[in-house]
């Protein structure tokens, strides 16, 4: 019967082709709209590490003496010597401190001009912890940490630009005023969001953009940065002026991110546990105040409380589903419209033996039909919106492409809306009184 019915919606449909455009053009538009909003939230809003996030930790504890809680929660980043006690207790699985800056890069081979990049200082853990896909080479080891060796990783980006995309593996890089041998470099690497450099998110009045930039272009080993660049790292926040200016190691400020991979529950609990402990330890010795205010969040818990989606998109989103809701009602209108004119036709297939049930299976399958056109040009809009959104300033705008999951929700979506808004007319349709009808033939 399927195949019958689709035959007569084929046939309805080029019967009056003004009002199958009109009606194939408002699903598309709001189609269009609500996916384009729709797959930007979706790819901003997604699990940076599918089946790894759950073991990544994001540890908290509040060194800040002059803390007098007014807010519940400890700094989001921590003090050198917090971070550091805890990196250096091995507790966990695995463990890396990161903290980036700015600096100077020169390739002395290569006869081009210095340039201004981001370096990320952190430990040999960071590689395996965050599943960072290497193009060449490796990352350092435990052994280059503790030696302080000048050794670097260079993003795809800088060694296109430096090496032309050859192999760079054993070449040399100057970072500021020293040498550091190139040990590896990555594949195009783009976490969404950059993860592991969220803090103060729920503080900057939604502006998170700074959360999907590009990775750093250089990586070194944490201790061999903190030397190269010394004085250069920015700090979170400072409760009151460093005594020596440049010197971070023992100065009065957060700056330093600790990330722990702990495989399984009661790792977690042990984990908790013990940085409990550490802030009491510490307490006890004099150094902070509030040994009872730490915290331990999994990688996305995390990003939710820093609210990670700018606010501009939850509101684009919100606004393109209301847009859609009005496409749905015009729709209605346009279908009941549509099937009300066919009211002798419909008396005669009731008069003939069909049921109210086959009747309303028929407009349904009609309706579909023109939800499956308008997903199709719902989609074509969906590309050039998403086209659109990467021409925008925002630093997440080179991120808008439809993946696989977005392009068959695209369908679905229009399929469910041509079919919701097709309900209530074909209800009526099935309802028409075959005598009244037959009477005026």
């Amino acid at each position: 019967m399927f195949a019958y019915y689709l035959d007569l919606a084929v046939r309805s449909l080029k019967r009056n082709k003004v009002l199958t455009a009109l009606m194939v053009l408002a699903i598309a538009v709001g189609i269009g709209a609500s996916m384009t909003t729709l797959t930007v939230m979706h790819l901003l809003s997604g699990d940076p590490l599918p089946g790894r996030s759950g073991t990544l930790f994001y540890p908290q504890v509040d060194a800040d003496p002059t803390n007098d809680y007014s807010h519940a929660e400890p700094l989001d980043v921590m003090d050198y010597r917090s971070a550091v006690d805890l990196w250096s207790a091995h507790r966990a699985d695995r463990q890396t401190l990161v903290v980036d800056s700015k600096l100077k890069v020169h390739a002395p081979e290569v006869n081009l001009p210095p340039l201004m990049e981001m370096m990320l200082s952190t430990t040999s853990d960071f590689f395996p912890m965050f599943d960072v896909p290497f193009q060449y080479g490796s990352g350092w080891s435990a052994d280059d940490d503790a030696k302080h060796a000048r050794v670097a990783v260079i993003s795809a980006d800088l060694n296109n630009k430096l090496f032309g995309g050859t192999n760079s593996v054993g070449h040399t890089l100057r970072l500021r005023d020293t040498d550091v041998r190139i040990v590896g470099v990555l594949k195009p690497w783009r976490p969404s969001p950059q993860f592991y450099m969220v803090a103060g998110g729920r503080f900057a009045n939604g502006q998170t953009d700074d959360f999907y930039t590009k990775p750093e272009d250089v990586f070194t080993p944490f201790t061999s940065g903190l030397e190269i660049n010394d004085g250069n790292f920015w700090q979170f926040t400072c409760w009151h002026m460093p005594d020596t200016p440049g010197h971070l190691q023992n100065a009065p400020c957060v700056w330093i991110r600790l990330w722990v991979e702990l495989g399984g529950a009661a790792k977690v609990a042990d984990y908790r546990s013990f940085l409990a402990g550490y802030a009491a330890q510490q307490k006890a010795l004099g150094r902070i105040t509030h040994a009872d205010n730490t915290r331990l969040r999994s990688l996305m818990q995390w990003l939710d409380f820093n609210h990670v989606v700018p606010s501009d998109v939850h509101l684009q989103t919100w606004l393109a589903f209301a847009f859609l809701a009005i496409c749905l009602f015009n729709t209605v209108g346009l279908l009941l419209a549509k099937f009300l004119r066919r009211s002798g036709e419909i008396g005669v297939r009731r008069a003939l033996g069909a049921s109210r049930r086959a009747v309303f299976a028929q407009c349904l399958v009609e309706a579909g039909l023109i939800g499956l056109l308008g997903g199709i040009g719902g989609w074509l809009l969906t590309l050039t919106g998403l086209w659109l959104v990467r021409r925008q300033p925002s630093a997440y705008a080179d991120l808008a492409h439809l993946d696989a999951p977005m392009f068959f929700a695209t369908f679905v979506l229009a399929i469910m809306v041509s079919l919701l808004a097709g309900a209530l007319p074909a209800l009526r349709a099935s309802r028409i009184a075959p005598a009244l009808q037959l009477k005026t033939l």
